[in-house]
């Protein structure tokens, strides 16, 4: 069955990783190659691919070391019947990250889970993205779908100038402009008015979370550049308030 033509599995797969802060990780056992599943927190690279940030003593690592190949299940937490709810399984390879690399992906870690904070200078811990190979979206009868990376990841080759602009953007959201902040989830994504918080901004949007809830907004057009970022909030600010 084909899912309607109103299905947008693309916008659904970007959210699911955008909003998820845990997910279910499979790995393969060293020396029989068994599947085994754990529980992770997890977080999103500027490009949507997940992050995570787990100990070389924890059995899942030494599986990863052994063999990269992965999957992770992520899903939509909705109440009542967790079968009712969209999820997404994503296939590919855990890389660990170095150098400049592992800066990027602590920051937007520890935006998205500041109590790591009490551990992320451990030895045995390290940040791994995975490189996803592809996906299967599940989001309710005929809305099954196999994506491919390039249909649910954010393309970032030409916003070098957004990711430098990015942790400046984040900070100045949070100090200053939480009354925009709680706008933005009110106004625009029908949420409940809360201390909403800004953990990521891409060019297809922007990423909130308050209390482990989490929201995502997304941009009528991509944006590239801090300045380009700047007038995007003050714009979607701009259409909350003429909601009220």
């Amino acid at each position: 069955m084909q899912p309607p033509p109103d299905f947008n599995a693309s916008r659904l797969a970007r959210s699911l990783l955008r909003r998820s802060r845990q997910g279910a990780l499979a790995t393969l056992m060293v020396g029989s190659g068994d599947p085994y599943c754990s529980l992770v927190n997890v977080a999103s690279h500027a490009d949507a691919s997940p992050i995570l940030l787990i100990s070389r003593l924890a059995l899942h690592t030494k599986n990863i070391i052994g063999d990269s190949r992965v999957s992770l299940m992520l899903d939509e937490r909705a109440a009542g019947d967790p079968l009712e709810g969209a999820r997404i399984m994503l296939a590919g390879r855990a890389e660990e990250a170095t150098g400049d690399q592992s800066a990027l992906l602590r920051r937007r870690y520890l935006n998205a889970h500041p109590s790591a904070e009490g551990f992320v200078e451990f030895k045995d811990f390290s940040f791994f993205r995975i490189a996803p190979s592809g996906a299967h979206l599940v989001a309710g009868f005929g809305r099954i779908v196999d994506l491919k990376p390039g249909q649910f990841l954010t393309d970032i080759s030409d916003a070098e100038a957004l990711l430098e602009a990015e942790p400046g953007a984040i900070q100045h959201m949070n100090e200053d402009h939480r009354e925009a902040m709680n706008l933005y989830a009110t106004k625009l994504l029908g949420a409940d008015s809360a201390d909403w918080t800004c953990t990521g901004c891409d060019p297809d949007g922007i990423d909130m979370q308050v209390d482990g809830k989490t929201l995502r907004l997304d941009f009528p057009e991509r944006v590239t550049s801090g300045m380009a970022l700047r007038k995007m909030l003050v714009r979607l600010a701009g259409e909350a308030r003429a909601k009220d």
